[in-house]
């Protein structure tokens, strides 16, 4: 497994340790944002996490609550983590609050989402890397 994986997992249940947590992989390109989702998914397995794994092409912040993240949080109590992928789950403000985690997933010179807790680069998906990123300059809307 790639450290990438293995980190944004420990990070995630560092700041996240128990409970239902919802976490969210978007980026430009659905497809990317579904491999890097399922990518993540795997580190959180193998670090002895059950998942449930989601992915829209589309989103209707009202379905998503109603459809997905009501009935992942209104299940019985347990230690599990909701990863939805897609390419417009941290676009607007509607659904960008539903995450406790995101991930913004991004290749060539595609621009980082601000918003996001984490920046991968897939430019090469055999060897993602972290991205970091300086936005003290950048306008509020950049990225949005």
């Amino acid at each position: 497994m790639d450290d990438v994986w293995a980190g944004l997992a420990g990070e995630l249940l560092h700041l996240y340790p128990r409970g239902r947590r919802l976490a969210a992989v978007a980026g430009a390109d659905a497809e990317r944002s579904r491999s890097v989702a399922d990518a993540l998914a795997e580190a959180l397995r193998s670090a002895g996490h059950d998942v449930e794994r989601v992915h829209v092409d589309a989103v209707d912040a009202d379905a998503l609550r109603a459809e997905v993240v009501g009935p992942f949080r209104s299940a019985p109590s347990e230690d599990r983590v909701l990863l939805v992928s897609g390419p417009g789950l941290l676009l607007g403000n509607a659904a960008r609050g539903l995450w406790n985690f995101t991930v913004w997933q991004l290749a060539g010179d595609e621009p980082p989402h601000t918003v996001a807790n984490a920046l991968v680069d897939v430019t090469d998906p055999q060897h993602p890397f972290r991205r970091f990123a300086d936005y003290c300059a950048a306008p509020a809307s950049y990225g949005a």
